[in-house]
């Protein structure tokens, strides 16, 4: 593991952050079978950023960048990319790119750059590039949380924790909302069209009427939702009536029957092979599980 980190030199303000982790403490993460998955090398917070820019040639480790405002761009193989508020930019070890704040309304970013055996599995979710999933109050706490370790000390349980926090905070990315814009420019919300199947959770809705909610072709809005969530919609939708019917056969004392007239399903049978498929049991003995 090399010894340094390629940060910029970017002058600090006041609130401005930048804190990298000891050398020391990066060679004990790293044997640490409790941190040496994926742990922060450095992170910082920089806020409307007028000047910022960093080019990496070759970079040893993988970095992410989280603009809370402000815009930037980002350049990479695959070319010039607009970077606004909301956006998460995924650097990749190995890849060059060069990155900075826009001149007339520069950016302010999170960052973090991470390490271990395990990064490019808790990366891998997020793809490359720019990811555009909305400034989240959430995940602007979590990384807040996770600049705090530079006030705990040079204590290696301290930095354990840290590598935990920074896991969690890759998780909630891996799951976080994305908007995706079509050719016309229209934007689609995943987590409206998500809100949309929760309302409908008691009905049955199929792909076409997805879509024209959306004002979208079938094809488009079935490819362009796989995309930004890797699932087919009606998937989706099949995955949360099953969740609420493991809550209704936890919670409430509605024969099987009943449940499934609740989600919609006018066949007992059909939904029963849907639960086993989801859930992987039948419902009766998913039931009988969970009040044994």
């Amino acid at each position: 593991m090399s010894e340094l980190v390629d940060t910029s030199n970017w002058p600090l303000p006041p609130q401005g952050v930048r804190f990298v982790t000891p050398p020391r403490l990066r060679r004990a993460l790293s044997r640490h079978s409790l941190g040496n998955a994926c742990f922060p090398i450095a992170l910082g917070f920089y806020p409307e950023a007028a000047g910022h820019g960093m080019q990496r040639v070759q970079p040893e480790d993988d970095l992410l960048i989280y603009c809370k405002a402000g815009q930037g761009w980002l350049e990479t193989a695959d070319g010039r990319f607009e970077v606004v508020g909301g956006d998460l930019l995924v650097l990749p070890r190995g890849q060059a790119h060069a990155y900075g704040a826009a001149a007339g309304r520069p950016w302010t970013i999170y960052w973090v750059h991470c390490a271990g055996d395990l990064v490019g599995e808790f990366l891998r979710p997020l793809g490359q590039g720019v990811r555009r999933i909305g400034v989240q109050p959430r995940l602007l706490s979590e990384f807040d949380a996770l600049l705090g370790v530079r006030r705990q000390g040079l204590s290696l349980p301290h930095f354990v924790h840290a590598a935990h926090q920074l896991q969690s905070l890759l998780t909630a990315l891996a799951i976080a909302p994305l908007r995706g814009r079509q050719r016309s420019g229209r934007l689609l919300d995943v987590e409206a069209v998500q809100a949309l199947l929760r309302a409908h959770l008691h009905e049955t809705l199929n792909l076409d009427e997805l879509a024209a909610a959306f004002n979208l072709s079938r094809f488009h809005f079935a490819k362009t939702y796989r995309d930004l969530t890797g699932q087919a919609p009606i998937e989706a939708f099949i995955q949360m009536k099953m969740a609420h019917a493991c809550r209704l056969l936890d919670e409430s004392q509605l024969e099987v029957r009943q449940i499934a007239e609740q989600l919609g399903y006018a066949d007992p049978y059909y939904f029963s092979r849907l639960f086993r498929r989801v859930v992987g049991l039948a419902p009766s003995h998913y039931r009988a599980l969970h009040r044994g």
